[in-house]
């Protein structure tokens, strides 16, 4: 492990959350050891005075590294890309740096926060679920639209070519969350699903998934 000897990162975490899923994926990559701790958005621990003390917005993912503290994913990774440079998540070309930036951002403001719990069931609760399952449905749609004209020309094996990098970590938990949650279908996104499917043969990608955490619902 990369940080062994040192004191063991926590990680507060919930099964499903594509947030805390792309930071577990970057500590599954860098080889670190830590220590999940998970917070139940159902159940509104998220909102338990402790957990708010550690992050004031009541939202997960939230990495303790000793004394500092960081709870938003994409700051978590950019810290552990700089903590721990090998393997690099950004690729030396400025071209593909950019692309990998660009993708980021498409799934970080453009998709995600479409389909957050608290958007979802505010929606359902105000107007209906058919009206839920449209607006998530049209955020990922033109977002998927979006990125695969972004990346058909410079995916290689992965998106931004044949090493993983920053936007695979998006991408994976997007897409993951697009097929499982929200059923969508993958056939018009070629290049997106040839990149999902690479990942497959990844154990980090693979032992990230949400049903694979320690608070995921049991399935027997």
């Amino acid at each position: 492990m990369a940080n062994s000897g040192a004191e063991k990162l926590k990680l507060y975490s919930y099964w499903r959350s594509s947030c805390a899923h792309r930071v577990r994926i970057a500590l599954a990559l860098k080889g670190l050891d830590y220590e999940y701790i998970p917070v139940n958005l159902l159940k509104g621990n998220q909102f338990d005075p402790d957990f708010k003390k550690i992050n004031p917005m009541g939202t997960v993912p939230a990495l303790v590294d000793g004394d500092v503290v960081i709870n938003d994913s994409f700051a978590i990774i950019m810290y552990l890309d700089e903590k721990y440079p090998e393997p690099p998540l950004l690729p030396r070309d400025l071209h593909k740096r950019a692309v990998n930036f660009q993708a980021m951002s498409i799934v970080l403001s453009g998709i995600q926060p479409h389909q957050n719990l608290a958007v979802i069931r505010y929606i359902e609760e105000k107007i209906n679920t058919e009206e839920k399952t449209a607006w998530v449905n049209n955020a990922i749609t033109k977002g998927f639209t979006s990125l695969e004209k972004l990346l058909v020309s410079c995916a290689g094996k992965h998106a931004t070519g044949d090493e993983i990098h920053l936007a695979d970590l998006f991408l994976a938990p997007q897409i993951h969350g697009a097929i499982n949650r929200f059923q969508i279908n993958m056939e018009p996104y070629p290049t997106l699903a040839k990149c999902y499917e690479s990942y497959n043969d990844l154990p980090a990608f693979q032992n990230a998934v949400p049903e694979k955490q320690p608070d995921a619902p049991s399935t027997n």
